[in-house]
C-alpha cells in the first residue's frame, strides 16, 4: 500500500509539471532546498516504526486513494470521526451515572434492613444463651458416658474370655479342636496387649489381665503337651495322611521349647522301640504280625548277603521315617523354628549371652531320626560285629567293610555328616578293617612257612595266584563301592600292602635262589602277572606304572645277558677285549695288526666261529629265555640285543678298516696282492651283519 502511494503521489506531481526534474525558473533555489529536505526527511523516517506501520495500515483499510482531494480531506475526515466518537462516549458515561444512582438507593434501604435484623438476633441469644450452654453440657456429659461404655466393651471383648471359652482352653475333658487353637490363640494376644495396659499409670488392671491370661496360657500348654503325648503313642507314621492337628499341636508346642523337647524325647524313646520291635521281626520272624517275605536271617548261610540285608533294611527303615518325621515336623516350613524362637524370647530365664544357637529344622530332624535309630544300630552292630569275627575269610571282611563304607556315605548324605549312627558305621567299617587285616596276616604267615622253591617253568608260584585271585575279588569289590569316589587310590593302597607286597616279597626271596637268566624271568613272569590284574583299574595304575619301571629293570639285565651271550658265542668279545686300549690316533691303531687277536691265524678263526654263529644267532638266543611269558618281551630283549651286537661289530670293523688304510697307505699294489690285509682275513661287514640278524 505504501509503495503504491507513493508511485501515485510521483506521478501525479510529475503529470502537474511539479517533478524535481523540470522545477519552475522563479522558484528553482527555494523549491529545490524544501524538496530536498522532505525528501531528507522522508528518507530519515523509519518505516519499520509501528505507529506508521498502524497508520498506513488504517489508510489501507479505509480504502484511500493518493489523490490532491483525499490528501486535503483526510485529515478534517479524522477529526470529524474523533469528535463524534468523544460525543457518544460522553453520552454513554451519562447512562452509567444514572444507574449508579439507583443501585446507590438500594445499597441504603439494605443496610436500613440488615440494623434491624441485628438487633433482632441479639434480643434473641439474650434470651436463649443459657438454654444452650446447659444442652451442651449435656451432650458433652453423654458423650463421655458413650466413649467410656465403648472403651469398657472393647475391654471385656479384648481383654476377657468367657467361661466357655476358659472351659475348651484348660479342661482335659474337651478334646484339642479348632475351637481350642483359636481360643489359644486370642488368649496369647491378650497376653501380648497387656503390655499396653502396663504402659498406663496405673498398673494395677494390666497386671491383672497379665497374670489371669499367664495361667490360662500355662494351662492351655499342658493340656496340649499331655494330648500330643496320647496322640503320639497311638500315632501311625506309616500312612501317609498323618493327622493335620497333631502337626498343628507340635507347631504351637513349639512356643514352649521345654514342653516341645520333651514331647520330642518321649516320641523318639516310643520310635526306638517300635524301629527295634520291628527290626527284630524282620530278622528272625518271631512276632505275632504276618510277614510277607523271609526273616533275614534265613539267608545267613550267605554272610554278605545277610549284612546287606540288615543294612537296606535299615537304610528303607531310614528314609520312610525321615519321610513320615518330615511331614510331621517342618512340612509347614519354618513355622516350628519360629514358634520355638519366639518361646526363648518369652522365656528370659532361658537366654544365654546371645550365642545360643539357632534351631535348625533340617539338623533336629537328623537328630530325631537318629535318635529313633539308636536300637535298630544297637542290634545291627552285635550281628555284624558277630559275622565279621565268625569268619576267616579275608576276601569277605573286606567286601563287608566296604558295604558298611558304602552305607556309611549314603546314610551321611541322608542324616548329616554329624549324625550319631555314622559312629556306628565308622566302628563296623573299623572292625571290619581291622578283621581283614588279622586275615590277611594270619594267611601270609602261613604261606611263607609253606614257600620252597620256583616252579620249574618259572612262572608265577601257586601262592600268588592264590593271591591275584584275592586281589581281583577285592579290586572288584572297592571298584563297585564309593569309596572310589571319596578316598581316590589311597584307600587301596593300604589293601595292596597287605594283600600283595607280602607275596611279591616271597618271590623275590625266590628270586635269589636262582642263577640268571631265571632270576630275571622269575621276577618278570610274577611281575606281569601282577601287573596284569592291577591295570584293570585306575585306582591302581600308579603301582602298576612302578611296576613298569621294576619290569624294564629285569629286562635290561635280561637284554646285558642276551648281549654277553652274543660276544661270546661269537667270538667277537676276544677282539673287543684287545681293542680296549686302542684309541682313534695313527699310533695306536699302527698297534692292531701286531694284536695276538689280529695275528692272521687268530682272526681267521675268530671268523669262521662268526660264521658258524650267524646262522642260529636268534634262535639260540631266544632259547634262553623262552620261559618268559610274554612273547613279545622275548622278541623285543633278543633284537635289542642283537643291535647292541650289531653296534660293537660295527666298533670292530672300523678299527680293522682303519689299520688297513694305515697299513697299506704308501705300498704297491703288487705289494698290496701278496700280503693280504685284516679285512681280508676278517671279511663279514656289519650290513650283512645286521640282515642275518634281523
Amino acid at each position: 500500500m505504501s509503495a503504491s502511494y507513493f508511485q501515485e503521489r510521483s506521478t501525479a506531481a510529475s503529470q502537474n509539471g511539479f517533478s524535481p526534474a523540470t522545477p519552475s525558473v522563479g522558484t528553482a533555489s527555494r523549491g529545490a532546498n524544501a524538496l530536498s529536505n522532505r525528501i531528507t526527511s522522508v528518507l530519515s523516517a523509519s518505516y519499520a516504526d509501528l505507529e506508521i506501520r498502524d497508520a498506513l495500515e488504517t489508510l489501507d483499510a479505509r480504502g484511500v486513494r493518493n489523490t490532491a482531494e483525499s490528501r486535503r480531506q483526510i485529515r478534517l475526515d479524522v477529526q470529524k470521526e474523533v469528535i463524534q466518537c468523544n460525543g457518544e462516549i460522553v453520552k454513554n458515561f451519562g447512562e452509567v451515572a444514572e444507574q449508579l444512582k439507583r443501585i446507590g438507593t438500594a445499597i441504603s434501604s439494605l443496610n436500613r434492613y440488615c440494623a434491624d435484623l441485628r438487633s433482632h438476633i441479639a434480643a434473641a441469644n439474650r434470651e436463649t444463651g443459657p438454654v444452650l450452654e446447659e444442652a451442651t453440657n449435656l451432650m458433652t456429659q453423654k458423650r463421655h458416658v458413650e466413649t467410656k461404655h465403648q472403651i469398657l466393651h472393647a475391654f471385656n471383648s479384648h481383654f476377657l474370655i468367657s467361661d466357655d471359652e476358659s472351659t475348651v482352653l484348660t479342661s482335659t475333658a474337651v478334646p484339642v479342636n479348632e475351637e481350642f487353637f483359636q481360643t489359644l490363640t486370642r488368649v496369647k494376644k491378650i497376653h501380648h496387649d497387656c503390655q499396653v495396659l502396663l504402659g498406663t499409670e496405673d498398673q494395677t488392671l494390666g497386671l491383672e489381665v497379665l497374670e489371669q491370661s499367664s495361667k490360662q496360657l500355662n494351662a492351655a500348654f499342658q493340656k496340649l503337651y499331655r494330648w500330643i503325648q496320647r496322640e503320639f503313642k497311638t500315632l501311625d507314621l506309616e500312612n501317609p495322611q498323618i493327622n493335620a492337628s497333631v502337626r498343628r499341636s507340635l507347631r504351637v508346642l513349639a512356643e514352649r521349647p521345654t514342653l516341645f523337647q520333651s514331647c520330642l524325647d518321649f516320641f523318639a524313646e516310643a520310635r526306638e522301640n517300635i524301629l527295634s520291635d520291628s527290626f527284630y521281626a524282620a530278622l528272625t520272624g518271631s512276632t505275632d504280625t504276618s510277614i510277607a517275605t523271609k526273616p533275614i536271617e534265613f539267608q545267613a548261610h550267605d554272610p554278605l548277603r545277610y549284612v546287606s540285608d540288615m543294612l537296606a533294611w535299615a537304610h528303607s527303615a531310614t528314609v520312610s521315617e525321615r519321610e513320615a518325621l518330615e511331614v510331621l515336623f517342618i512340612s509347614d516350613g519354618d513355622e516350628i523354628k519360629r514358634s520355638i524362637q519366639a518361646g526363648l524370647e518369652s522365656e528370659p530365664w532361658r537366654r544365654g549371652d546371645g550365642d545360643e544357637e539357632v534351631f535348625d529344622g533340617k539338623k533336629a530332624l537328623n537328630q530325631l531320626v537318629s535318635r529313633d535309630l539308636t536300637g535298630v544300630a544297637r542290634l545291627l552292630r552285635q550281628r555284624t560285629e558277630q559275622v565279621i569275627q565268625s569268619h576267616e575269610d579275608a576276601t569277605l571282611a573286606y567286601k563287608i567293610a566296604n558295604l558298611i563304607g558304602f552305607y556309611k556315605n549314603t546314610f551321611s548324605r541322608l542324616l548329616g555328616a554329624d549324625s550319631e549312627v555314622l559312629d556306628l558305621f565308622n566302628n563296623l567299617e573299623t572292625s571290619a578293617m581291622r578283621q581283614f587285616r588279622t586275615n590277611m596276616r594270619d594267611h601270609v604267615a602261613a604261606v611263607q612257612s609253606e614257600l620252597a622253591v620256583a616252579p620249574p617253568d618259572l612262572s608265577p608260584p601257586e601262592f600268588l595266584e592264590e593271591a591275584l585271585q584275592m586281589l581281583r575279588a577285592l579290586a572288584k569289590s572297592y571298584d563297585t563301592s564309593i569309596a572310589t569316589v571319596d578316598d581316590g587310590d589311597n584307600a587301596f593302597q593300604s589293601v595292596l600292602a597287605e594283600t600283595l607286597d607280602p607275596f611279591l616279597s616271597g618271590c623275590e626271596n625266590l628270586c635269589r635262589n636262582l642263577p640268571q637268566p631265571d632270576r630275571d624271568i622269575f621276577a618278570i613272569n610274577c611281575l606281569l602277572a601282577t601287573k596284569e590284574v592291577l591295570a584293570q583299574y585306575a585306582f591302581a595304575r600308579e603301582r602298576a606304572g612302578e611296576m613298569d619301571d621294576t619290569i624294564s629293570e629285569h629286562a635290561a639285565r635280561l637284554v646285558e645277558y642276551l648281549h654277553q651271550y652274543f660276544s661270546h658265542t661269537s667270538g667277537l668279545n676276544e677282539l673287543l677285549e684287545a681293542l680296549s686300549d686302542i684309541t682313534d690316533n695313527v699310533e695306536s691303531l699302527k698297534i692292531i695288526p701286531t694284536l695276538e687277536a689280529f695275528k692272521p691265524d687268530a682272526l681267521i678263526a675268530a671268523s669262521q666261529q662268526l660264521d658258524e654263529f650267524l646262522p642260529s644267532a636268534l634262535l639260540d638266543a631266544a632259547e634262553h629265555i623262552k620261559k618268559l611269558k610274554k612273547r613279545k618281551m622275548v622278541q623285543e630283549i633278543t633284537e635289542e640285543a642283537a643291535g647292541q651286537f650289531c653296534e660293537d661289530f660295527e666298533l670292530v670293523e672300523s678299527k680293522i678298516l682303519a689299520a688297513d688304510d694305515l697299513l697299506y697307505a704308501g705300498r704297491e699294489e703288487e705289494e698290496e696282492e701278496l700280503e693280504p690285509g685284516l679285512r681280508d682275513l676278517f671279511p663279514r661287514t656289519s650290513g650283512e651283519i645286521r640282515v642275518l640278524l634281523s
